[in-house]
């Protein structure tokens, strides 16, 4: 009798056998998945052997094997006893896990010892050179991931790769040169590599002109493992400095020079290695290949001379030329050599401009790539400390070139033209071309950055630029000095950076501070926090206001400006020196003053009921009234913390009383006194002083030891 055929109900893998071979085009994919699960060897091997087939046509069959679930199965086969099913299911995953899907579902299917160690510890160990070869496949997109590659160290899986290195096949080689690459990131898997002797056998590889095609992977390895002097020290008592220098000058082979110089600027991080590099007589080869066609070579020139800064000089002119180079990455690399070399370093500044690369420099503001915008505003920088170039860049149309970065989303770009424009604006045509280039409201906008250095440099930049009374006054149109209160009330945000902004801003000139006032007063009211005004002048403003009306014929339509009179407050100062001034007691003119500010200012308020305080609705009322944002100090009559210490300081200063305005969070403010203790007249006297927190809000007249809890309570709750 024949054989029997089971009908297609019993199961598909008898069905299977009718059909030979089986081709992807004769069964459907999820045909073929399902028979990796079949028990029959020989079906198992024509499935896989299908499935490599139907995935090498390309990313869109993958994804296709992924969706019907083929994943999980190969990767069970891969342990198969069978070895042309293991070997067959290793060529299908290899050529699935090369696409990005793939590779991290991989990772989720198999958990990290089970793809390694069935990849590393046996299949790489196989005699079969196609096993290794996918194997590898798959081991290389496994260790893009950083756990995968700790693993594979953790596993032991460097000595069995360095084996494959002697391999008589080119491809094995490849991809185990590949794969160290990736895992050599690590300095714990260097330490191993240097251990099983890595160094020495791609030494072997380098001084093997048979292997040429392998000296390219070969130096990326070994530029990864060079961070350390020890490995360093290893490579050089081989020779391997001199190979190294011998890869360098190969000509004709870029990438091998390009990698070769790349290994070079790995050595040149320490000073120490830096003297060895010297003796090579490696700064004028670096020169020399400046000049070479190859653009991979020159990025990797720049790079290694931006670490090997020094005796460059000669060099400079040629990274200039490269500024001129149509490459985003070869541009970028020579802009930031030449913002290392400039750094700290006036006679590589005077160079570079010689070498006409102010002048490119500014123009490279205007490009697209931000580390080449970043690096050449800090060489710009670097470069305007000589007087002799600052008006030489000046003249290139530095200003103008600096406003687009200023509104960069790039936060080196920000830090770096601001300290370049801090630099420029020194000069007074340098700020009077800002401001007609309208870079003053992009550079005042820097005031909302909550990044530290960005918001430093940006009130470096308006401090320069308020010693121009038009610019000053531009500037708090558009909020500058608003943004500044608000900085400078902030624990967190306020510097003394902010400090001086918003006294440059302020107190440069009379005639700002006056027409800042002008320019608040004439605002719309806002809802805005409220501008406070302290104006203790009345006879000379109304002095000023008829000279002006004598000058200048009033408008038909507008009246001249002139600033409020304060007379509330001038009734508090002059109380003040009727009442407090005659006191002999430090601590009782201190006390008596702050019970003057806090009756004032509404009077002591219970700690419990500070938030039944109507200072807010009090305040609106007033910019109503007045109808404008602008307040005079002295018509506050509910005021809080901030209020209170701003009044205390003000007629502190109107005595001659000493003390300190500090600004906290949420409208906080206190002020410091430094007293001694003991009765004067008894001659009492401590030898040292104190610091005291005057308490206006809650126990006016209360003296706070400085940080004791009482005077933190007062100033943060």
């Amino acid at each position: 009798m024949g054989k029997k055929v089971k009908k297609e109900s019993e199961t598909p893998c008898k069905e299977t056998l009718q059909f030979e071979p089986l081709p992807v085009e004769g069964k459907t994919p999820a045909t073929i998945v399902l028979l990796l699960s079949c028990p029959e060897e020989d079906i198992l091997v024509k499935a896989c052997e299908a499935i490599h087939t139907f995935a090498e046509k390309g990313d869109e069959n993958k994804v296709s094997l992924l969706g019907l679930g083929a994943l999980e199965p190969l990767c069970q086969l891969i342990t198969h006893n069978n070895k042309l099913i293991r070997r067959n299911a290793f060529m299908a995953l290899g050529i699935m896990a090369t696409n990005g899907d793939i590779k991290s579902a991989l990772k989720k299917i198999m958990t990290f010892h089970q793809s390694l160690t069935n990849c590393h510890l046996k299949v790489l160990s196989s005699p079969d050179p196609d096993v290794k070869k996918n194997s590898l496949e798959i081991l290389f997109n496994l260790v893009q991931d950083h756990q995968s590659r700790l693993a594979l160290h953790e596993l032991g899986g460097i000595p069995p790769l360095l084996e494959l290195l002697k391999s008589d096949f080119p491809v094995i080689q490849h991809l185990a040169l590949k794969t160290l690459q990736n895992v050599t990131t690590d300095t714990d898997t260097c330490n191993t590599f240097r251990e099983e002797q890595g160094f020495e056998k791609l030494m072997d590889i380098l001084s093997n002109m048979d292997f040429r095609d392998l000296h390219a992977e070969a130096l990326q390895v070994v530029a990864n493992c060079l961070s350390d002097s020890k490995s360093l020290q290893l490579i050089h008592k081989g020779g391997g400095l001199t190979r190294l220098m011998e890869s360098v000058l190969t000509p004709n082979l870029p990438e091998i020079q390009s990698n070769a110089v790349k290994c070079i600027a790995r050595v040149a991080q320490s000073s120490e290695n830096r003297k060895l590099l010297h003796g090579q007589n490696v700064e004028k080869v670096l020169v020399e290949l400046l000049s070479v066609a190859d653009i991979s070579v020159k990025t990797a020139t720049c790079q290694a001379v931006s670490v090997m800064s020094f005796h460059l000089t000669n060099g400079i002119p040629a990274v200039v030329q490269l500024l001129n180079n149509e490459s985003l990455e070869l541009k970028e690399a020579a802009t930031q050599a030449l913002s290392i070399l400039t750094h700290s370093n006036q006679l590589n500044a005077f160079a570079v401009y010689e070498a006409g690369g102010d002048e490119i420099l500014v123009q490279q503001l205007y490009g697209s790539c931000h580390r080449t915008v970043a690096n050449s505003a800090a060489t710009l920088a670097n470069m305007a400390g000589q007087e002799v170039i600052r008006c030489s860049i000046l003249s290139h149309g530095a200003i103008q070139a600096l406003v687009e970065p200023l509104q960069s989303t790039d936060t080196q770009v920000l830090i770096n033209t601001t300290l370049c424009l801090t630099l420029l604006a020194c000069d007074t045509e340098a700020r009077a071309e800002l401001q007609s280039a309208a870079g003053l409201h992009p550079l005042v906008s820097l005031l909302r950055s909550y990044h530290k250095e960005v918001l430093h440099q940006a009130c470096l930049a308006i401090n320069v630029c308020a010693s121009d009374v038009n610019a000053a006054v531009e500037m708090c149109q558009f909020g500058a000095l608003e943004m500044l209160q608000e900085i400078n009330l902030s624990v967190n945000r306020r510097s003394r950076f902010s400090e001086l902004a918003m006294i440059s801003l302020l107190n440069f000139n009379l005639s700002v501070k006056y027409s800042l006032t002008k320019e608040l007063s004439k605002q719309p009211v806002s809802e805005h926090r409220q501008i406070i005004v302290v104006n203790t002048s009345t006879e000379k403003n109304k002095k000023d206001d008829k000279q002006k009306n004598e000058t200048q014929p009033e408008s038909p339509t507008e009246k001249p400006w002139k600033m409020m009179d304060d007379v509330s407050l001038q009734l508090l100062v002059n109380e003040a020196k009727k009442s407090i001034l005659p006191l002999s007691d430090e601590r009782e003119q201190c006390a008596a003053l702050a019970r003057l500010v806090s009756e004032a200012m509404g009077g002591a308020v219970e700690m419990e009921k500070l938030h039944e305080f109507p200072w807010v609705l009090h305040l609106s009322e007033l910019k109503f009234q007045l109808q404008s944002n602008v307040v005079p100090i002295g018509l506050i009559s509910r005021g809080i913390y901030c209020h209170r210490a701003l009044l205390f300081k003000c007629l502190a200063d109107c005595i001659g009383m000493s003390c300190t305005l500090d600004r906290g969070e949420y409208s906080r403010a206190w002020n410091k006194v430094l007293l001694f203790n003991g009765n004067p007249s008894m001659n009492e006297r401590s030898s040292q002083p104190c610091r005291y927190i005057v308490d206006l809000m809650h126990q006016p007249g209360s003296l706070l030891t400085a940080n004791t809890p009482a005077a933190v309570q007062y100033q943060t709750i």
